[in-house]
């Protein structure tokens, strides 16, 4: 019998959020935030619709989640997100102490895992590789259409 709550039905669901990022011509990078397997939070990038370059899928996430428990810490929360976060999100991920970090495809260029030092916090769970084809086909697709 198959877990319904398994990393990759929460990614699928991440994905999905992803898609409705490339419906709006933003970077397709969607996040949800998991809390006793109920999804608390969805959020997709919105940098260039609000015009804020810190409207990344999971700050937006992590505000909503923040919101949703009324609680500042989400050391009881998943986050998944189809592209690996970048060193402002995977700080932001430090001071709200989030449980564990699954992200699909690994992002070489901006990925918080790039760099030395540890940027998450040391009780933070990290997986990858989730769904990582289908999460980046949707970034190949979307700078495809943009060259």
């Amino acid at each position: 019998m198959q877990n319904i709550f398994s990393d990759e039905y929460f990614m699928r669901e991440a994905i999905k959020e992803a898609k409705k990022a490339l419906e709006e011509d933003e970077v397709p990078i969607g996040a949800i935030i998991v809390s006793e397997n109920i999804i608390i939070a969805r959020a997709y990038n919105m940098t260039e619709k609000l015009k804020d370059f810190t409207a990344h899928a999971e700050m937006l996430a992590f505000t909503s989640a923040v919101e949703y428990l009324g609680n500042k810490y989400l050391d009881k929360c998943k986050l998944y997100v189809t592209l690996e976060p970048c060193v402002m999100c995977a700080g932001a991920a430090y001071w709200n102490k989030i449980s564990e970090i699954i992200y699909a495809a690994s992002d070489p260029k901006r990925g918080f895992t790039m760099y030395n030092k540890p940027i998450i916090h040391p009780k933070t769970i990290l997986k990858s590789g989730i769904l990582k084809e289908e999460a980046e086909m949707l970034i190949m697709k979307f700078f495809k259409n943009k060259r």
